[in-house]
């Protein structure tokens, strides 16, 4: 069996691993790479993995830097079933119709400020493709055995990262020998709001694990509302917009249910809040749909509160032009919009308004990659491009990292001790994380392996 690693090696975005046995070709994730524009166009429009010949995809979430280059594989000629969880399907729809309607409307307004002698810039895919792409999903619910051949079969256990995220168990027959193979996708954290901790799996012949935060221990959620408390009472004391860029699944739900339990404790300042995504609202009625895979303090809330996901003062956004008005609002309020790393969508143009105004406050609640604009606003640059526009940085910079739906390294620690039990592991990958991460992680894994574990780089392949 090969192991050739496509995507999210030495990075933290574009998952994609190709998996090669004598008869199978199986891709696990197929994710948009997420930074600088023109870096970005060119891995995202080329594939490695010769899509025309694959035999299925295995997806273990729908964030886009998993599912959001799906369409792009289906136009490069890929045919074949997608496996995944049933909420994941769900918000996979809604993320990648979405995606392409984001990229057909940035490639309309940069060929408006390109000269007319440029290339036209093309969407990397469009609707139809999207269309075409998501009846190819194959749904398996947790904790099933899925045969996809008498030499294949797959189960998927929550990851808890999203909702609909899976740690994906295969096990794979070559040359008269069962191999075990785990692919964390992301892991999640214990002890957060509204999912359920991940799922511990037995050891295995192979792991591939993401490392995002291998290196970092996340501050508890009671500090993460100490700190939110205390940034909003400020901005609201100085009459500033509060500018928070989020990714609409998952980060959006979060945020919003510990705006929520602020607001039912007294504790959220006086000050609107506004939701502007349309898609944040399509994502958070599959949340509602899939309350199933949502934990028990969820649950628990519903006993006292009929929609964790809404309070009087908050408003979700839909039009353009109601999002517009927002830039031109006096006083002070809390606007959430995407994308996450502030590379495309409506955040950018709340930045584009709001980073000059030293009574603004951008609030960056999750990673941000390097070479994107949330990076290097994180970073704290004294003058960021935004929409062609060099744009000075007077707003106040925050983050709070604790709302990272990632494990942190004592996750990580605790679900490793999980794999350990009678079996360990074998062989182990770790990929999505950068290098101080990916190196962490390994350290903490290795007691675990019977060989020290591999930091693979893009394009490499290993016999296992």
């Amino acid at each position: 069996m090969k192991i050739t690693f496509l995507g999210a090696a030495g990075e933290v975005t574009g998952s994609q691993h190709l998996i090669e046995t004598d008869n199978l070709r199986i891709l696990l994730d197929c994710g948009l790479f997420q930074g600088h524009r023109a870096e970005s166009r060119r891995k995202n429009e080329q594939f490695y993995c010769d899509p025309k010949n694959l035999d299925g995809v295995i997806l273990s979430h729908a964030h886009a830097d998993h599912c959001g280059n799906l369409p792009g594989l289906y136009k490069a000629g890929f045919r074949g079933p997608i496996f995944c969880t049933p909420a994941t399907a769900d918000v996979a729809d809604i993320m990648l119709h979405d995606s392409a309607h984001i990229q057909e409307e940035d490639a309309r307004y940069l060929n408006r400020k390109h000269p007319p002698e440029l290339p036209r810039i093309q969407p990397l895919y469009d609707d139809n493709d999207v269309t075409a792409v998501v009846k190819n999903f194959e749904t398996i619910p947790y904790g099933e055995w899925h045969d996809l051949s008498k030499n294949f079969r797959l189960r998927f256990q929550d990851a808890g990262h999203i909702l609909g995220s899976a740690i994906t168990e295969m096990e794979i027959l070559e040359k008269g020998d069962w191999k075990r193979v785990v692919f964390t996708g992301d892991l999640g954290r214990r002890d957060t709001p509204l999912l359920h901790d991940p799922q511990r799996v037995e050891g295995c012949d192979v792991l591939i694990t993401e490392s995002t935060y291998g290196n970092r221990i996340h501050p508890p959620a009671d500090d993460i509302k100490i700190q939110l408390k205390s940034i909003l009472k400020r901005a609201a004391a100085r009459g500033g917009r509060v500018i928070i860029p989020a990714f609409s699944l998952g980060r959006t739900q979060t945020f919003v249910y510990f705006l929520n339990e602020l607001h039912n404790a007294g504790d959220l300042p006086s000050m609107p809040v506004f939701v502007d995504s349309p898609l944040s609202s399509e994502i958070t009625s599959v949340y509602r749909k899939h309350s199933e895979s949502l934990d028990v303090d969820f649950h628990r809330s519903l006993q006292t509160d009929r929609d964790p996901f809404s309070f009087p003062g908050l408003r979700y956004i839909g039009s353009q032009s109601e999002s517009m008005g927002l830039n031109q609002r006096k006083g002070a309020f809390v606007v959430i919009a995407a994308s996450g790393m502030c590379e495309a969508g409506r955040v950018v143009h709340h930045l584009l308004h709001g980073l000059g105004d030293p009574n603004n406050i951008v609030l960056l609640i999750g990673y941000q990659a390097r070479d994107t604009l949330g990076r290097r606003i994180q970073d704290r640059m004294p003058t960021v491009r935004v929409l062609d526009h060099e744009i000075k940085v007077r707003a106040e910079v925050e983050s709070l990292q604790g709302l990272s739906a990632h494990a942190d390294a004592e996750d990580f620690k605790w679900w490793f001790e999980g794999l350990a039990g009678v079996r360990g592991v074998g062989r182990a990958f770790i990929v999505h994380g950068e290098q101080e991460s990916s190196v962490a992680l390994a350290h903490l894994l290795d007691h675990v392996c019977d060989e020290p574990p591999t930091v693979p780089r893009f394009g490499e392949s290993f016999e296992v």
